[in-house]
């Protein structure tokens, strides 16, 4: 019997369980469709991770809203999620460990692992998803817009009943009765046809292009050259653009490596064995907040500099109580403006909206940007292009406004957050033009 507990994650019961005692740790970030003690049922799947036990100690767990973890609304945004693994890990007494991206599992583990290189010491990409949306600049994706809707509209009637799924998770199976029925409890098990539905709508406005480049930790990419659910040129792009990543072309098409795993055994024990633990690094993934007073200097000239200067205090302590209450890091601030870190951007846009609302009671109208880049950490400051595109969005910003990016926009897919798109913009010593779009 598995020795199912239960980390809790800002509220939110999440099931994991631990499998070997190697001196290496590993988290096993699965794909879409989970249940700790289903999935173990299936003796390929149970064979796999007790191999992976042999030399590290694995620690899996079922994502918020399915499983065995809790039932949540909607579909959840990556950053509150990138928060279980953190949990789970606490929760297991786990410092830093490798990661394993399987899937869907793959976008969740890059977000962690550049937001959060001191915990993690390695990832591995195991048919993992850049974009699940095909369109005429992704056409490596699942579905098309059209087919998705298709897909989503049949959903119900379809959720957990015996199916050929296994054929294409993995072709080199038979599809016995024991198999279909195994994938079908699966199903029910793991989630509902709502809650799959909303986890899935999330997951298909996922886009991670823009933060891959942003990965500081030593990588390998496992993919086989035949993936019939995830195209092998996700795995071709994730391996141009990671820096250093080590990428290994499997032959075959399976998914997820359960049936056939000797070589991707190999590959994983070889990875997490012969390398050495990196140093932190100086480059990391960041969301950034700029805010700052509209019409600041024609409020001071009006009120005379006493009275400016209690108001710009009160202002500080608002923004100040709101930075804590988002897990927001203040930086540093410029007269009327702040500049603060977060590790996920929809606590960031949440925050720029909050401090907007309160300071509307002060008399204030304050303007804010959001942008999610790599920047340079210098002692307490940070610095690069990042921080500059997050400047030149919050100056396009009007009273009461948090603009935001399109690498932002992209990683709160699921967030329930709602934006209005303020075109392609070009901004100033930015190379390129930039989408923006309006926090609503």
């Amino acid at each position: 019997m598995l020795d199912i507990r239960f980390a809790d994650s800002d509220g939110v019961s999440v099931a994991y369980h631990v499998v070997g005692d190697g001196p290496l740790d590993l988290v096993y970030v699965q794909g879409a469709q989970s249940h700790l003690e289903v999935r173990w049922e299936l003796p390929a799947y149970r064979r796999f991770c007790e191999a992976l036990g042999e030399f590290a100690r694995v620690i899996i767990f079922d994502k918020r809203g399915m499983g065995m973890s809790d039932r949540v609304p909607g579909g959840t945004p990556l950053d509150v999620r990138m928060d279980d693994i953190g949990a789970v890990m606490d929760a297991a007494g786990s410092e830093a460990a490798t990661l394993i991206g399987e899937s869907e599992g793959g976008p969740l583990s890059v977000l962690f692992a550049a937001a959060h290189p001191e915990r993690t010491t390695g990832l591995i990409l195991m048919g993992s998803e850049v974009r699940e949306r095909t369109d005429a600049e992704w056409p490596w994706g699942e579905n098309t817009e059209e087919s998705f809707e298709a897909s989503m509209a049949t959903l119900p009637e379809r959720w957990g009943k015996p199916s050929r799924f296994i054929e294409h998770l993995a072709p080199s199976q038979e599809a016995t009765p024991w198999m279909a029925d195994w994938s079908a409890r699966l199903q029910r098990n793991a989630n509902t046809p709502g809650g799959a539905e909303a986890f899935m709508r999330m997951a298909f406005d996922i886009d991670i292009r823009d933060i891959l480049p942003s990965v500081r930790v030593p990588t390998l990419i496992l993919h086989t050259e035949g993936d019939r659910v995830c195209h092998v040129e996700n795995a071709r792009y994730q391996a141009r653009v990671i820096p250093d990543a080590r990428y290994v072309e499997l032959p075959g098409a399976d998914h997820v490596p359960w049936f056939e795993p000797d070589r991707t055994i190999q590959e994983i024990r070889e990875f997490m064995t012969g390398r050495r633990v990196p140093a932190r690094p100086d480059r990391v993934l960041m969301t950034v907040l700029f805010t700052d007073i509209v019409g600041s200097t024609g409020r001071a000239i009006e009120m005379g500099d006493h009275r400016w200067r209690d108001l710009l205090e009160a202002h500080g302590t608002e923004v100040r109580s709101q930075l804590e209450r988002f897990r927001g890091t203040e930086v540093n601030t410029a007269g009327d403006g702040f500049l603060a870190t977060f590790d996920g951007p929809a606590r960031a846009i949440q925050c720029g909206k909050e401090i907007g609302r309160v300071l509307r009671h002060l008399g204030l109208d304050v303007r804010a940007g959001v942008h999610t880049g790599e920047v340079e950490r210098i002692g307490d400051d940070i610095a690069g292009i990042a921080v500059h595109i997050g400047a030149r969005i919050s100056s396009l910003a009007g009273p009461g406004e948090v603009l935001v990016s399109g690498t932002v926009r992209d990683l709160v897919a699921g967030s329930g957050l709602e934006f209005t798109d303020r075109g392609t913009h070009a901004l100033r010593g930015i190379p390129d033009e930039w989408r923006v779009f309006a926090a609503m």
